[in-house]
Parts: C-alpha cells; sequence; structure tokens
C-alpha cells in the first residue's frame, strides 16, 4: 500500500497574528512559519500505518513557493520516504483556495496512483475545511472525515474509520482507495530528531511547476477586507448576588 500525504506550509501556531497593510489577510513576511498541525496529524498517522507493516511508502507533497520545501522536509524527517513540491508564487492562504488546490492534488494522485490519501482535515490559516471533500469528491473515492483512528482489514482492501461526529463516535467502513482526513484526536505527532533531519536532505524530491499540471487556479472568492476581533471589555467586581442581579438583568439585559 501506498499513502500520499499533502502537508501545508502555514503560519506558526505560536506565532502572534497580525492583519497585513492591505486589510485583506494576515501578514507573513518576516514571520515563522511551519507545517500545518492537522497536516502533521496525518504524517504521523502514515509513518504509524508504515510501521505497522501495511503500508511501504509515504509521499509527501505541498504546494507553494521555494521555502515549501522546508515542510517538506519535515515531512521526511517524521518519516515520509519521497517528496514532491508543487513550486507556485500564487499566496497559498489567499487566492490558491480549495478548489484549486484539490484539483493540483487531483493530478499529483493521478501520476502516482497511490491506495490512500492521509490529510489533514483542515489548515489553521484559512480553516475551510474543504480540500478533503473536494478531492475525494473529483477522484470519486470513499472518503472518511474527521477521523480519530484508523485501522487498515488484513487484506489491505478496506479501512474502517472512527470519526469524530456532534454525537460522539462514528465507525465506518471505506473501500480502497480512499481519502481520510485527520482530526485532532487521531494521534500525538512525534518530534522530528536531528539525525533523521539530516537524514530527510537526501531522500528525494520531485519539483514541478504549477503551470505544468494544466490548472486553472483562479480563485472563486475575494476577501475583502479582514478586521482585528473587537477588544473585550474589562470585567468588573460585584458585592453581591442582588448586585450581580441586577447587572445581569438592567445591563447585560439576559435575564
Amino acid at each position: 500500500m501506498r499513502i500520499l500525504v499533502p502537508v501545508k506550509r502555514v503560519v506558526d501556531y505560536a506565532v502572534k497574528i497580525r492583519i497585513n497593510p492591505q486589510r485583506n489577510g494576515i501578514e507573513t513576511k518576516n514571520v515563522k512559519m511551519s507545517m500545518n498541525p492537522f497536516c502533521e496529524i496525518a504524517t504521523e498517522e502514515a509513518v504509524k500505518l508504515r510501521e505497522s507493516g501495511v503500508v511501504k511508502e509515504i509521499i509527501a507533497v505541498s504546494i507553494g513557493p521555494k521555502e515549501t520545501v522546508q515542510t517538506l522536509h519535515t515531512a521526511l524527517a517524521m518519516g515520509a520516504d519521497r517528496a514532491i513540491h508543487v513550486e507556485t508564487d500564487v499566496p497559498t492562504d489567499l487566492q490558491l483556495q480549495p478548489l484549486a488546490v484539490s484539483k493540483i492534488l487531483q493530478k499529483i494522485v493521478e501520476r502516482e496512483k497511490p491506495d490512500m490519501v492521509i490529510m489533514g482535515k483542515q489548515s489553521i490559516d484559512s480553516d475551510s475545511n474543504q480540500t478533503g471533500q473536494l478531492l475525494a469528491g473529483l477522484l470519486d473515492w470513499p472518503q472518511a472525515t474527521f477521523a480519530s483512528k484508523v485501522a487498515v482489514q488484513a487484506d489491505a482492501k478496506a479501512v474502517q474509520v472512527t470519526r469524530e461526529v456532534d454525537g460522539g463516535a462514528q465507525i465506518i467502513e471505506v473501500p480502497v482507495p480512499c481519502l481520510i482526513s485527520a482530526d485532532l484526536r487521531l494521534n500525538t505527532p512525534r518530534f522530528a530528531t536531528l539525525p533523521n533531519i539530516m537524514k530527510a536532505k537526501k531522500k528525494p524530491t520531485q519539483t514541478i511547476k504549477l503551470a505544468d499540471l494544466g490548472v486553472d487556479v483562479a480563485p472563486r472568492l475575494k476577501v475583502l477586507q479582514v478586521e482585528d476581533p473587537p477588544t473585550r471589555k474589562a470585567g468588573s467586581k460585584v458585592d453581591s448576588v442582588e448586585q450581580l442581579y441586577d447587572k445581569l438583568k438592567n445591563e447585560a439585559k439576559v435575564l
């Protein structure tokens, strides 16, 4: 079995976000970038499946500028066998939208012919949660989204997936080939050790120009304006239950 793992380069989750001067997105210049946390979970799950003996090869793929290779090196250090970099200068947080990303990944899947695609359920920059579903639709593959547990059957012809749903957990079985999107509780990603980081630099990374794929990546949506959330007002102390009741009723008007 071969697994394709799409990974995305995003602003690091620990960075304090700032709006850019154009006020149409976030500032990404001179900002620490890292792999999208949900993509880390997807990569970890692929590596765990290979360690269990059911997966023979893991291919990491990412779309973005030259710096995106650093994100692919992280995936390779975590355990991916080789990487594919779809190079483009189109801003991945604004103009390269889920439908375009899905079409690009469709082309890569058609070239590589993996048995499974495991990807993060969403990225922490756009939070769209659309790419996996769109890609499965384009490929006409069964999909299991919001996965919290993945178990490949002994014959490797089907995968049992436990999904996070509003009512609790849902267990489904999908035939291979299939697409799985990783939820937060699927696993805890491992840290890339220094020896594996050094080994990652020697693993093969193929670069493909976006234009060579012949995909229409024109954005379907336009962000008109991005604003900071309103500043939260300071709280106040009350001296009695009666005063609290009065404020809730007459000031907050929630009673």
